[in-house]
């Protein structure tokens, strides 16, 4: 059975990966690298470039993985073969230490998922997952992805219990004020029985209101969620994390041109 969608007909790409046809070839030459074209078992019907594109389009429009075999030629346990493999591999790496003007924002979204072994409900009552992003507040590529966490965790607890804190390089990280008492950056508020916030209070904020920080990482979240996948996440297990860390990776590429 032949395929619809093929990475050799550039027509193909954007829809279905959410990037332009050069932007496609670096996480294709980045799956090679990392080992994504040595097969095991019995081969794949696909080139490597349309087992990328069959990944990105899962993420992309969140079809089952029933639905989407089919677009490829494929069966859909071979397709299921193809995400396992695959799927790891786009993940976005450990940031290097920026440069000295780089100012990381932080803050968390929810990832609904059906697996309840990592999942709570949370506000809007469905179980989801609490996922920590930290950002470049200059560029706004992703930095850092966090460990996913039950979607009631509070964001407080969630940054160093998902790791982001460590991808922070201990520099000063803007937050919203969901982050009291980790060491970010959050606006001052008046306490009780202060009329007033003091000089040096409303000069944070006014850095905190000029750097946008909450505007800016919500932009993001809204751009990453365009890979519905985010939106509603069938996977289960370590695919969560796997599925952040790829869709991250091409929400940065989608950035560079």
């Amino acid at each position: 059975m032949g395929g619809v969608i093929s990475a050799g007909d550039p027509m193909w790409i954007e829809p279905f990966s959410g990037l332009s046809e050069s932007q496609f070839s670096k996480p294709v030459a980045l799956v090679r690298r990392r080992g994504g074209d040595v097969q095991r078992g019995r081969p794949s019907q696909l080139c490597l470039e349309d087992r990328v594109l069959l990944v990105a389009a899962y993420w992309r429009t969140n079809l089952t993985l029933r639905q989407v075999a089919p677009l490829f030629g494929i069966s859909k346990s071979a397709a299921d073969r193809v995400l396992d493999h695959l799927a790891p591999l786009p993940a976005i790496s450990p940031a290097p230490r920026p440069r000295r003007d780089t100012v990381p924002i932080v803050d968390g979204t929810p990832v609904p998922t059906r697996d309840r072994t990592i999942a709570a409900s949370s506000k809007d009552y469905r179980y989801s997952t609490n996922q920590q992003v930290v950002i470049d507040a200059n560029s706004r590529p992703v930095v850092a992805v966090g460990l996913p966490l039950p979607g009631n965790r509070n964001d407080c607890r969630a940054f160093a219990e998902s790791g982001v804190d460590r991808a922070c390089w201990d520099a000063p990280v803007l937050a919203d004020g969901g982050y009291q008492g980790t060491g970010a950056l959050i606006p001052h508020r008046r306490r009780r029985g202060q009329e007033h916030l003091t000089p040096e209070q409303e000069a944070d904020n006014a850095v905190h209101r000029s750097a946008r920080a909450r505007a800016r990482v919500e932009h993001v979240f809204s751009r990453m969620k365009n890979w519905k996948i985010l939106r509603d996440c069938r996977l289960r297990g370590a695919g969560v994390h796997h599925t952040v860390l790829g869709v991250a990776r091409l929400h940065n590429l989608a950035l560079s041109d």
